[in-house]
């Protein structure tokens, strides 16, 4: 089997496992998640959920959060970790989104990538859960899994996963694709312990069962 062949039945399997998948991070419009994808480095997505809420209830907008102090927004995000930088750059980038376009999120990836705490990452979940365009989200969930799965050779680095996945993956299917990667990453295939190879819809595909990716 091929490696196009085999990242197409990965798909077609997690699809029929994780039909509903999406993105686990709370957001009404796109620059809350811009937002929760800051916070979320180095923090679960769960966490984030809550601490939003607080943050949203004092900054209801971008230029609410534009305007507001680095040690406000600090005081509120501290619980995600790295309380300090985070705060800084979600002001930033809200400063950026209010004076520059309106308040709106570009539509363009090289807008986002430009904007203040906004990597490759963030970008490409902007552009495909708000703008529908084709993304491919390479966090540690979706690197673990492909290296282990075989449908890349220990690769590491974030953005050569990307491009090695840009090569195998139908354009339509990255975003929910690296969703479904997330779901089965946290209940499967996991990173802290052995993963569930006995539970895994993937298994006969993987050929690496109980290998630490």
């Amino acid at each position: 089997m091929t490696k196009e062949e085999r990242t197409l039945e990965v798909i077609r399997r997690l699809r029929e496992e994780y039909p509903d998948a999406d993105c686990t991070l709370d957001y009404d419009q796109a620059w809350e998640l811009l937002v929760s994808v800051r916070l979320a480095a180095q923090c679960t997505d769960a966490r984030v959920n809550v601490v939003v809420e607080k943050l949203y209830e004092k900054f209801p907008d971008v230029q609410s959060l534009a305007e507001a102090s680095e040690e406000e927004i600090e005081a509120i995000v501290r619980p995600c970790g790295l309380g300090r930088s985070k705060a800084r750059d979600i002001r930033a980038c809200m400063k950026i989104l209010w004076e520059q376009y309106g308040g709106k999120v570009p539509e363009d990836f090289n807008a986002l990538l430009a904007l203040p705490g906004v990597g490759r990452k963030s970008a490409n979940l902007i552009m495909g859960d708000v703008f529908g365009k084709p993304a491919i989200v390479t966090d540690t969930h979706c690197i673990r899994l492909v290296n282990r799965i075989g449908l890349v050779d220990g690769i590491r680095d974030p953005k050569k996963v990307e491009m090695a996945l840009w090569k195998l993956v139908p354009p339509e299917e990255g975003s929910s694709l690296c969703h479904r990667f997330v779901y089965h990453g946290r209940e499967i295939c996991t990173a802290r312990t052995h993963p569930h190879c006995d539970r895994c819809c993937l298994e006969e595909l993987c050929g690496k069962c109980g290998v630490e990716g």
